[in-house]
């Protein structure tokens, strides 16, 4: 699953605007308030940061719940109740949401473009739409290095953010050889253990547990073999 890939270890330089700092700033103040602690580091790298602080001490569940405490304190209740409530999950919507998701948050995942997809609706019919977002080398994952902090700090709290708080499901599919993702919206989210991310090995050329830990690199990731037992039972 782990190969041996160049473009993981050159590290992309990022140039932040005005607007994208914003966006970090507003974060950074939300996490810092959820997990009690601040940073010292400035934009990006504060926001990695406050992220390995929400990890340290706590299982992935409790990862997970505070990073949707952080999700939900960006909207407001009445309108993720409205959108619940009386926005169905079609095709434009789906559409719409990924639009929004490559426009609004290339300062936190990178580069990333439009993507025709093909989905199941509830009548298990097969449709095609335009709600894919295919993002190229995921900035948070070249950032921490860490397979567990992309798996318990964004992909699985993003899939039950949109799909329980929103009422629009999406599928994050992370791809550990070269950093890129997948993000589809209208697919259901599948459980944790039948991903190939539930499997994924430490990235032994990025992760500092890897290079200092003596456990075997074919293994999972141990920060999220717990995740693993809990999503099975």
């Amino acid at each position: 699953m782990q190969l041996g890939n160049s473009n993981i270890t050159e590290k992309t330089t990022y140039q932040d605007n005005l607007i994208d700092r914003l966006f970090i700033a507003l974060f950074c103040r939300k996490m810092a308030k959820a997990v009690g602690e601040k940073t010292t580091l400035k934009g990006y790298d504060g926001f990695v940061e406050l992220s390995q602080k929400i990890m340290k001490g706590r299982n992935p569940q409790q990862q997970q719940e505070l990073v949707a405490i952080v999700l939900k304190s960006l909207v407001p209740s009445p309108v993720l109740y409205f959108t619940r409530t009386f926005i169905p999950a079609n095709k434009w919507v789906c559409e719409a949401n990924a639009w929004f998701a490559k426009v609004l948050f290339q300062w936190l995942v990178g580069v990333c473009e439009l993507r025709e997809v093909e989905i199941e609706d509830k009548n298990h019919q097969k449709i095609i739409q335009n709600s894919g977002v295919h993002i190229k080398k995921c900035r948070y994952l070249e950032n921490s290095g860490c397979v567990a902090m992309c798996i318990n700090m964004c992909k699985l709290p993003t899939q039950k953010f949109f799909t329980d708080s929103f009422g629009i499901p999406v599928t994050l599919t992370p791809n550990f050889e070269d950093f890129s993702c997948e993000m589809v919206f209208g697919q259901n989210p599948p459980p944790l253990h039948e991903e190939d991310a539930s499997r994924q090995p430490c990235l032994k050329e990025v992760c500092d547990s890897s290079k200092t830990s003596s456990f075997n690199n074919s293994s999972p990731c141990p920060k999220i073999a717990q995740q693993i037992s809990i999503t099975k039972e």
